[in-house]
């Protein structure tokens, strides 16, 4: 008796091999999956912004913006208006109807003005000289030279921080007093002419260069002051910046010190000055916008002149090579 049962082998190759599907490990049985896949996660890119935080910062820029530079254009747009544009009203116009300058001619008119700035110009260029010249030489001193009392003399610096400036004062005016420097513009320079901050500013610049480069300029037979202007002072033109800038609007701007020292009308600053005008038109608020817009053109072109000077200072430390 023929056997009929047959065992069936599976087929290796062939059109039967080709169509066979593959098994499906989630249980279907035409080779396609039975669930959705899940959807991938979109990687975060190191640097790269997302929408959302692209706009929340721009309306973050636009809120600083408009808090820092509302008043400045505020100032500009009274200082433009004319007589008989209303300033008090409830809705002011933001841009004069009728742009002029009369108001900067009344405010040469009502005070000497030219004086004025001739007179904050000299107090801030001696001022910016003397920072620039013996906060540099401090700053390299205490950084790059090794002697006695180093670490104590670096404390005191960092002590005189934290007295306001109103503390000294009356010391500061007794000594200008007894140098026969009161009512004169070099007494009111005097004391600006260094200040603790630059000083440590200069300091932390100076250390940032490699030691190795002082070693191998001594190996060579350089002195500190050989050191100083071919090694040092390269490397630190952008800290150098930022201390006349501070130094020159320090300076410009000070307003309780000069009233202190000085008594001629003649020898006045020009922000002591400019309170003329408080007093003579309280109420005409437009000539008292235009005394403020004069005294902030020298600082605008201060800084249009030292800007790529002082953003360096901000990374100031690398040394090129």
């Amino acid at each position: 008796m023929t056997n009929t049962t047959s065992t069936t082998e599976p087929v290796i190759g062939g059109a039967a091999g080709a169509a066979a599907p593959a098994p499906d490990v989630t249980g279907g049985t035409d080779g396609r999956r039975a669930s959705r896949p899940t959807p991938r996660k979109r990687r975060q890119v190191w640097g790269v912004m997302s929408t959302r935080e692209k706009v929340v910062r721009y309306v973050l820029l636009i809120v600083v913006l408009f808090i820092t530079i509302g008043p400045f254009l505020w100032q500009l747009s009274t200082s433009l208006k004319g007589a008989g544009e209303d300033i008090y009203t409830a809705n002011p116009s933001f841009i004069p109807s009728e742009p002029t300058f009369d108001n900067y001619l009344k405010v040469a008119a009502a005070i000497p003005v030219f004086r004025y700035i001739g007179n904050s110009l000299l107090v801030a260029a001696i001022d910016v000289f003397g920072n620039i010249v013996f906060a540099t030489l401090a700053g390299f001193a205490l950084a790059r030279l090794q002697w006695r009392f180093r670490k104590l003399v670096l404390g005191l610096f960092l002590a005189t921080l934290v007295l306001p400036g109103e503390a000294t004062i009356i010391s500061q005016f007794v000594t200008v007093k007894d140098l026969g420097l009161a009512d004169n513009l070099v007494g009111v320079a005097l004391p600006g002419m260094i200040a603790a901050l630059n000083v440590l500013l200069m300091f932390n610049a100076f250390r940032q260069i490699p030691e190795e480069i002082d070693q191998a300029a001594v190996m060579d037979g350089a002195n500190a002051m050989q050191r100083l202007r071919y090694i040092s002072l390269p490397a630190v033109q952008g800290t150098i910046a930022v201390i006349a800038i501070f130094s020159f609007i320090g300076a410009w701007d000070d307003f309780l010190w000069p009233l202190i020292v000085l008594q001629s009308p003649e020898n006045l600053t020009l922000t002591v000055g400019l309170q003329y005008l408080q007093g003579t038109f309280a109420t005409d608020q437009r000539m008292i916008a235009a005394g403020t817009m004069i005294a902030f053109i020298p600082i605008a072109v201060i800084f249009a002149v030292l800007q790529r000077f002082f953003f360096k200072g901000v990374e100031e430390g690398g040394v090129k090579g």
